[in-house]
């Protein structure tokens, strides 16, 4: 494993997972482009949310469950965001409306920043234009 990775997550957004995985079953993360919900990061039951050949996977979270949290983004977003890194964190608040935290008083929220230098050359990305 290279140590790189695209997408992150806190501590508080791992045990808000841990609790909702009991609840919902397999999670997976779709980072959302605006409308609604502006752009939260969107946790689904895995299955429910069908990612295809518009979207990007950004990685995988492990939160200590079986298996890891999936999440990807769509290809047209991806194009403005190929240069951040994101860390999705959980806070108080009422979550997104088709997110399955909605209901705990707890929301999704992302926190970015750009990539380093050894993180663009790492995903074949040139010099920032």
């Amino acid at each position: 494993m290279s140590g790189y990775s695209r997408v992150a997550i806190t501590d508080e957004a791992g045990e808000l997972l841990r609790g909702l995985t009991q609840q919902h079953g397999k999670l997976m993360f779709h980072q959302s482009g605006g409308c609604c919900d502006g752009s939260a990061p969107m946790c689904y039951p895995v299955g429910m949310f069908l990612t295809g050949p518009a979207d990007v996977k950004l990685g995988e979270l492990d939160v200590g469950l079986d298996d890891p949290i999936e999440v990807f983004i769509s290809l047209a977003q991806f194009e403005y965001w190929k240069y951040t890194h994101i860390t999705i964190d959980a806070v108080p608040g009422r979550g997104a409306g088709f997110s399955v935290e909605g209901p705990t008083g707890m929301r999704f929220i992302i926190r970015s920043r750009m990539l380093s230098e050894a993180e663009m050359q790492h995903f074949g990305l040139g010099q920032r234009t």
